[in-house]
């Protein structure tokens, strides 16, 4: 069964980190898609809420996950998610409906953002556009 994974911020290729750019480079590009949530700037990276009114939406890409356990691994540690402790995490991965147009929608994992909002501005066009230097 395929496993996919919608990126909307540093996983994707463009604002890949250092640290996460190899592994980045291993998924398997589907296309670009959206997911019913909120965008938040966080400083150095967003953050995206996932919104049960699916009134606003976040833009990214969608990836086919290879079937290496170790990747997914990768990217929960940069994520900096704990299966383990997921409460304890900055970032928590869930499934959710990854929405694609003119398609139906997949279920894939997304890394919500797993802290307190109230004081980072709000992306309200829901693209995350830093450049990562």
């Amino acid at each position: 069964m395929k496993s996919y994974l919608f990126a909307y911020g540093t996983l994707l290729d463009r604002h890949a980190a250092p640290e996460i750019a190899t592994t980045v480079k291993q998924l398997n590009r589907v296309g670009k898609g959206y997911i019913f949530a909120r965008l938040y700037d966080l400083g150095e990276y967003p953050g995206a809420v996932l919104d049960k009114s699916h009134r606003h939406k976040v833009f990214g890409e969608i990836f086919e996950l290879p079937s290496d356990r170790k990747l997914l691994q990768r990217l929960d540690a940069y994520e900096a998610f704990d299966p383990e402790r997921p409460n304890a995490s900055l970032f928590v991965r869930k499934r959710t409906a990854i929405n694609r147009w003119s398609q139906p929608p997949l279920t894939g994992w997304v890394y919500e953002y797993n802290g307190d909002v109230n004081a980072s501005s709000r992306i309200k066009n829901g693209h995350y556009s830093k450049v990562v230097a």
